[in-house]
């Protein structure tokens, strides 16, 4: 988990989004790859105790970062390296666009969850496909 410490704008149009996280950061280096909150973003500049991601137009356009406020905590992730255990799912955190949870069901040990999502969405959802839920 990390904390905002700060969403601005830059020069370009895009944002910069600056991150708490001494978890995330051992071996970390300009250029690697950090998911927040699901989405794949470019580190741009680090510290020993935070990290600052630029935010294309694009991005904020796709996803929910631009909700982000000073404080909030997100979830963060390493890239997964080829040296690694790779069990599970893999989701690249690329995002193509964002949905809205409409329903919750239990059932047993596991939960149901209906999500709606615009139309041109839909063509790229598979039957037991992988789709990254970010939810409180």
């Amino acid at each position: 988990m990390g904390t905002v410490q700060r969403l601005g704008d830059t020069k370009d149009g895009g944002f910069d989004l600056k991150i708490e996280a001494k978890t995330v950061l051992e071996g970390v280096h300009l250029g690697d790859s950090i998911a927040v909150n699901g989405t794949c973003l470019t580190v741009t500049d680090f510290t020993n105790e935070d990290f600052t991601v630029g935010l294309s137009p694009e991005t904020l356009r796709k996803t929910s970062l631009i909700e982000l406020k000073t404080g909030s905590l997100v979830n963060l992730e390493r890239a997964v390296q080829p040296v690694s255990r790779m069990g599970g799912h893999f989701v690249q955190g690329h995002v193509d666009g964002t949905g809205v949870i409409v329903e919750k069901k239990p059932e047993g040990d596991s939960l149901w969850i209906k999500v709606k999502a615009d139309q041109g969405l839909l063509k790229y959802i598979v039957p037991k496909g992988f789709i990254a839920v970010d939810g409180d």
